[in-house]
């Protein structure tokens, strides 16, 4: 149908919205953060031709029968941060200096996903995006539901150079 091919070209997004007074810990103190991260976490399903190279259409209508097609294998031929290779990457990482908390919010839209920062780990994870329940602790990996967004805070100590890897090991 016409919504999942939106969401598999890219054509979704996330609304967080945050608690009034702001994030809390588990005792109900405060948590600040310096800076707010997006990762849009995309499955992408591109049409190939028979000689096994990907095609490209003028319009987006236009590949709207091969595309379907290629969804209903439900294996994606892309997965990729933010809607492109590189989009987070080399002079488009995400950086913070020492002493900085950062606030990664992360979604996805369709499959299930397991954030991991290599060399980190979220200080406070609220995996639903739920405020209203106290936070998950110092998780090297996480969980989001596909369709859905979770949120981490993370404070860097020291300097470092941090990697969000693709959750499914085997795919990368």
């Amino acid at each position: 149908g016409m919504v999942p091919w939106h969401v598999v070209s890219g054509m979704h997004g996330t609304v967080m919205v945050l608690p009034r007074d702001g994030l809390k810990n588990r005792e109900g103190k405060p948590l600040r953060y310096d800076r707010v991260y997006y990762i849009g976490e995309n499955d992408l399903y591109v049409p190939k031709d028979a000689n096994g190279k990907y095609k490209s259409y003028d319009t987006g209508g236009e590949a709207f029968a091969d595309t379907t097609e290629v969804m209903r294998t439900m294996v994606p031929t892309h997965v990729v941060f933010n809607g492109k290779v590189g989009a987070l990457t080399i002079k488009n990482a995400m950086t913070a200096k020492v002493g900085e908390t950062v606030m990664i919010v992360h979604s996805q839209a369709n499959r299930d996903t397991r954030p991991h920062l290599i060399g980190g780990h979220g200080d406070f994870v609220w995996e639903t995006g739920k405020f209203s329940n106290p936070p998950e602790k110092d998780l090297g990996t996480w969980f989001i539901r596909g369709g859905s967004a979770g949120i981490a805070l993370y404070t860097f100590n020291c300097a470092r150079h941090l990697r969000l890897r693709q959750p499914y090991l085997i795919e990368a």
